[in-house]
């Protein structure tokens, strides 16, 4: 192959299934030119991913623009119908999977995994075209007429497994409202021994009360944020505050703290135990933080007088749980049991609540 008229990527070559495969550095700047981008190119028979979700794009674009000096990218992996050719750098047993990867102009590259991360990169370089130099890996397979790579996303996603949000929320170094969340977890007693740090959903015995990403979606709700928003310094202290205020006004986690009640019976019997509860007290703190901006603590500390126990149909069926007595958490749901408390505490419904209410005083739920 003439050199002249190829792509040529420095690269190692590796073997799978008695097939070869490589790695190679690509610089960003070459990424958006060389793989098929436009869903119409690609025969739906030959489409290796799912149709591009494009809201995902500007996240992961400010990503790489805002932390152009500490972003980090895993492979991508595609297909290459066309000629190629490896020309290791030598010979020698040491060297002989060293070498260049040149890949004949005309032929084609399809993204089998990856193809968000190669859109954000096409937008990031419009922001800060600088980073054209720097690289990312990429690991090619040959594929002529592209017929197997359905089955390489199928094989490289069959194993897949998400992280939860928990465990996001707890290796994100980035995120101020993450880091704020951590530091109130360690630092608040209860938080700290009952805050599950890697699950999303406790199990009936688990020994936690709370979720971490219970904790951050309530810290969202106080605050009237959504994820990657900036907070302010007097952010972070009412945070504090709320947080040690409410941990030492809910009876049941306190006698889950003595010893006097299990996280086990916690949740079987009261709606404290229960995501839905924690992310309506977020709703309740917003609320009072803005219309109750010198005595809020004193209607949290007021949590202590409410009956939250589950047998309590009348507060919170409907609400908190349903017909067969399980959890249901959801914004509406959320929303009508901050309603409940609201009307325990003696505060008005605001008129969206309101409307909310009627509807589900009138069996509209």
């Amino acid at each position: 192959m003439d050199a002249a008229f190829s792509y040529t990527f420095p690269a190692i070559k590796g073997i799978q299934a008695d097939k070869e495969y490589y790695v190679a550095m690509c610089p960003l700047r070459i990424i958006p030119k060389i793989f098929l981008f436009d869903e119409d190119e690609i025969p739906p028979e030959h489409r290796a991913q799912r149709i591009l979700n494009k809201t995902r794009i500007p996240e992961i674009t400010n990503y790489i623009v805002e932390n152009n000096r500490d972003y980090v990218f895993s492979s991508l992996t595609a297909s290459i119908d066309g000629e190629l050719e490896f020309v290791p750098f030598g010979q020698d047993p040491s060297s002989k999977d060293l070498g260049q990867l040149r890949v004949a102009l005309d032929a084609r590259f399809l993204i089998n995994d990856g193809q968000h991360r190669r859109a954000a990169i096409e937008e990031a370089l419009k922001i800060s075209p600088e980073i054209g130099s720097e690289t990312i890996s990429v690991v090619f397979f040959h594929d002529e007429g592209l017929t197997k790579s359905q089955q390489i996303f199928s094989d490289l996603n069959r194993h897949a497994v998400n992280t939860t949000s928990s465990i996001g929320i707890l290796y994100d170094h980035r995120d101020k409202l993450a880091l704020v969340t951590k530091e109130i977890v360690k630092e608040i007693p209860l938080l700290k021994r009952y805050t599950d740090r890697e699950r999303v959903s406790l199990s009936k015995n688990s020994p936690k009360i709370l979720a971490l990403n219970h904790v951050f979606n309530t810290n969202l709700k106080l605050l009237g944020k959504t994820k990657g928003d900036s907070i302010s310094e007097n952010d972070r202290q009412f945070l504090f505050e709320f947080w040690q205020t409410l941990t030492e006004s809910i009876v049941e986690w306190n006698d889950v703290l003595n010893k006097k009640l299990s996280p086990r019976d916690l949740r079987a019997n009261f709606i404290v135990g229960h995501g839905v509860f924690i992310e309506a007290i977020g709703v309740l703190g917003k609320y009072l933080r803005e219309f109750h901006t010198e005595d809020w603590k004193e209607y949290l500390q007021k949590l202590s007088t409410i009956d939250w126990n589950r047998a309590n149909t009348e507060f919170w069926l409907g609400r908190a749980f349903n017909q067969n007595g399980r959890i249901q958490k959801n914004n509406h749901t959320i929303q009508l049991t901050t309603n409940k408390i609201k009307i325990l505490l003696g505060l008005p419904l605001l008129e969206h609540e309101m409307n909310i209410e009627n509807k589900f005083k009138q069996g509209d739920h």
